[in-house]
């Protein structure tokens, strides 16, 4: 439906700047964070991501002008396409240190397995929109197809292998089936299928550098030159940030390059160490204020598809968060997942300035 002036300016009128200005400002903070944490990495991976930042930035504006409303006849074919790329990956993917989880599309490196967080939370948004879960809660047989619809990708990345974007898509569908409301026996069957399921998983589906990731997390001192190295080396980071840090640039732990992967996954404990505990602190007040706005705006939407989306967007933000602080500061086991808006990733930033563009829409459409 194309929009009028009048219309354009109603909407405008309602656009949620201080969300927008939120992700830019921890955006912005993850910009200059890189740009210590890559000083030694060739390459200007911060003009990288600033790029990446300009691009989903005027693409979530535009977003904004169309309804989010007509995103749900498209839920199920973008679902299938983001499941054909996860295919192609497995046939035709950029295998990039033992991990086959790239598509080239010209000069872009694609990560199919970030689109699978969003094609998930559209589609089970509409399922769940237009079969309202009973007032007593989903039955288990009333969850088939919602699990259905998360495992199949879920399964398709736990094969690239990605064992971090595999539980966040997994987490992000599950936040959407609690949302909806589940009987308190089958929350009962699905945890004891849950524990009987992690046996199986650990017998046929983890890889050995995966087993010995959580085997370190139960015993850190057991080898901490080993498969422990990425945990000791990332609490180290941590506690020497001790209050105020050791300057930005002035990390010893980063700039030495004794901290792995320092751009992506442990992009916090680049941060902890130069900034201290109170930036830190700072840092997780604003990704709470995000996942509670988010929440705010699933509470008032004014049609189901719109709450679901934007509770589901709540979860995407706060799992990652929650995981990738845990990990890195030895609270849970190493599995490799980004720390939203603030990590190195051209498909994950995007993804995430989409998903708080979708919650934007959302919030702007509220009245009508």
């Amino acid at each position: 439906m194309e929009l009028t002036a009048p219309t354009r300016r109603r909407l405008f009128a309602r656009f949620p700047l201080s969300p927008l200005l939120l992700t830019c400002a921890i955006t912005g903070l993850g910009v200059w964070n890189l740009a210590s944490a890559s000083r030694n990495v060739q390459g200007s991976l911060w003009l990288s991501q600033l790029l990446w930042f300009a691009g989903g930035l005027a693409a979530v504006l535009l977003f904004a002008l169309w309804d989010y409303r007509h995103l749900a006849w498209l839920a199920y074919p973008a679902y299938a396409v983001v499941i054909l790329l996860l295919l192609a990956v497995a046939v035709h993917g950029r295998t990039i240190m033992g991990a086959r989880r790239w598509l080239d599309v010209g000069p872009v490196h694609l990560q199919p397995s970030e689109l699978a967080k969003l094609a998930v939370l559209l589609v089970l948004a509409r399922h769940f929109h237009e079969s309202p879960p009973p007032r007593r809660g989903l039955r288990l047989h009333q969850l088939l197809l919602p699990f259905a619809l998360i495992l199949l990708p879920v399964a398709l990345v736990v094969k690239q292998p990605d064992l971090g974007t595999a539980l966040i898509v997994a987490a992000v569908g599950l936040t959407l089936c609690v949302f909806a409301g589940i009987r308190r026996t089958t929350l009962v069957i699905l945890a004891l299928a849950g524990v009987t399921a992690a046996g199986g998983a650990w017998q046929h589906f983890l890889k050995g550098y995966q087993k010995r990731r959580i085997e370190t997390f139960l015993n850190p001192a057991g080898d901490s030159l080993g498969a422990g190295y990425h945990a000791a080396q990332s609490i180290i980071a941590v506690g020497s940030g001790r209050v105020t840090g050791k300057g930005w640039g002035q990390g010893t732990q980063t700039q030495l390059s004794f901290l792995p992967e320092q751009h992506t996954d442990f992009i916090f404990s680049v941060w902890a160490e130069e900034h201290g505990f109170i930036a830190c602190a700072l840092l997780v007040l604003l990704y709470l204020a995000l996942v509670l706005w988010a929440l705010w705006v699933a509470g008032v939407a004014r049609d189901r598809f719109g709450s679901y989306l934007a509770a589901g967007v709540a979860g995407l933000v706060a799992w990652h968060v929650f995981i990738n602080i845990g990990m890195v500061s030895g609270l849970l086991p190493i599995v490799g997942v980004t720390l939203p808006l603030m990590s190195y990733g051209g498909s994950s930033l995007l993804t995430l300035l989409l998903a708080v563009g979708l919650v934007m829409n959302v919030q702007m459409r509220r009245f009508g």
